[in-house]
């Protein structure tokens, strides 16, 4: 009889260790299935799903080196520019989600990432949200601001304004100047845009930037500020493509991934 519970307690120890094991195993599986979440629109070795907005194939200019999607051309000036090749990834549409990627920019460049973009307009900035991409130190020295800042009156029209800069939600809403790590021109950076119907937020590099409330009242009134008065779609889909700005400057894009939310 003392053998028999001698065996019994060893099988009850044995069975002990092993649900043990299996709830390692599945502690140990969850950062994996975490991580498959993350979709990516470019990991350096093909631009399957992209094209240029309203078009069937790529712009001239945006192309893969050294692993980078990049959008190969000479600085154009701001007074000169009347609107670029941008590029949607064409494959599929989000709503709520969690987007990351890296970028990086020469002196004196402009570019923005727009996401739940609709085609069949002038072009993504007409009514799709933007997080700008701008070289803050620079960008006022090298390009005529006045014509363009002139219109929405600016108290220096010849200075970058505060929406117009790094991280802000273009013409919305502006980047918290205290948070912001720019790194300077040449080096990358990391953004983040989160949205959800119950807030947004913007990030760079770790710090986050600027949250609002989509379609709220006070977003409303942003909007009918005066600089979406030609643009009465802008900020009204739910859903839509995720773009990348040609802003006639040289771009550098790696590591573009998204997460459904």
């Amino acid at each position: 009889m003392l053998k028999f519970f001698k065996f019994a307690i060893l099988l009850l120890i044995v069975a002990a260790c092993k649900d043990q094991s299996n709830k390692k195993e599945e502690t140990t599986s969850q950062p994996e299935e975490k991580k498959s979440e993350w979709t990516y629109l470019f990991d350096g070795t093909s631009l399957e799903g992209w094209r240029g907005y309203n078009m069937d194939s790529l712009p001239p200019g945006w192309t893969i080196k050294d692993s980078v999607l990049t959008f190969d051309t000479e600085l154009g000036l701001e007074q000169d520019y009347t609107g670029g090749k941008d590029i949607i990834y064409g494959a599929e549409e989000f709503g709520n989600f969690e987007l990351y990627l890296e970028w990086k920019i020469p002196e004196g460049a402009n570019s923005g990432i727009f996401y739940h973009v609709k085609e069949g307009y002038d072009g993504p900035p007409e009514v799709a949200p933007e997080y700008q991409l701008i070289d803050d130190e620079n960008y006022a020295n090298i390009h005529d601001l006045v014509g363009y800042n002139s219109q929405f009156g600016a108290e220096h029209p010849e200075l970058l304004q505060d929406w117009q800069k790094t991280g802000a939600d273009y013409a919305m809403h502006t980047a918290d100047e205290s948070q912001k790590q720019l790194n300077p021109v040449g080096e990358w950076n990391s953004s983040k845009i989160i949205f959800t119907p119950e807030k947004v937020e913007h990030w760079l590099n770790g710090k986050k930037l600027l949250e609002f409330t989509p379609w709220s009242e006070d977003w409303q009134a942003k909007k009918n500020s005066g600089k979406w008065d030609n643009a009465p779609d802008y900020g009204k889909f739910k859903t839509g493509y995720i773009a990348l700005q040609d802003h006639a400057s040289p771009i550098w894009f790696r590591n573009i991934k998204i997460k459904k939310l």
